[in-house]
This record gives structure tokens, C-alpha cells and sequence, in this order.
């Protein structure tokens, strides 16, 4: 990874590099509760998070999956993510549950809501990063 020290406190990501924090639950797959963990194993991708996310990984992107999974589920969360052929750099586990997310940060932070299609990302005059619809 490479990063850029300047003046800043922190370093940040060169040129247009992102850093992906992406969701697995009803985001890459269904919609699945911590609380059926069977279900995990056999969910099927959506074929669209896929080729996005890959496509994202492979254009020097970083791919963190960022879910509110618990960690003792983190290894059949791999096991999965490997199954069906995520490229990935991380996955971080404990993510608040329950939605409503405010994130305060000292770098800049974009969120973009998923609606039910992964594509490249678009600028709209708001001139904030979302999906394609």
C-alpha cells in the first residue's frame, strides 16, 4: 500500500487509491442475523458485488470487509468470502449493529447506501460517490 505523509498527522492513500469498508450482510449477500450462522455457509454472492469488488481490488483498491458478524464467526466468514472468490485485503468484525451509522473521522469519509446493485461508482451533482442505478 502506498501512502503519502506530507504534513498530515496520519498518511493517507495515494493519487485516487480507495480504501473500501464494504458490509457483507444483505450488502454482498442476504441479509443474514449473527443469530443463524448456519445460513452464512450456504448463502450465495450477489453476482454483481463480486465482479465489482474484484474489479475495485484489482485496480490497486483496498478491500476491507467491515461487518457487524461477531468474531467467533470470522473464520466461517473467510472460509466464505475465499469459497466464492473475494479478493480482499481485511475483514473487521464488531461492526456496530442496528444501523443509523454517524462515523466521525479525521480523514475524509463517503458512505454510500446500498440499494440492491453493485456497479461503478458515478458522481452526482451532489457530488458525492454513489451506485450506479
Amino acid at each position: 500500500m502506498e501512502l503519502e505523509y506530507k504534513d498530515h498527522l496520519s498518511p493517507m492513500l495515494k493519487g485516487e487509491m480507495k480504501n473500501y469498508l464494504i458490509d457483507i450482510d444483505g450488502t454482498v449477500t442476504d441479509d443474514i442475523p449473527n443469530e443463524e450462522p448456519e445460513r452464512m455457509v450456504t448463502a450465495a454472492p450477489y453476482p454483481d458485488a463480486l465482479e465489482t469488488i474484484n474489479r475495485w481490488y484489482d485496480q490497486g483498491h483496498i478491500i476491507c470487509f467491515f461487518t457487524s458478524r461477531t468474531e467467533n464467526l470470522k473464520q466461517i466468514t473467510i472460509d466464505w468470502l475465499d469459497k466464492h472468490g473475494f479478493k480482499y485485503h481485511s475483514v473487521l468484525c464488531g461492526k456496530p449493529r442496528g444501523g443509523n451509522y454517524h462515523w466521525i473521522d479525521n480523514h475524509i469519509v463517503r458512505a454510500t447506501r446500498y440499494k440492491g446493485k453493485f456497479t461503478d461508482m458515478v458522481e452526482k451533482t451532489e457530488t458525492i460517490e454513489v451506485f450506479n442505478d
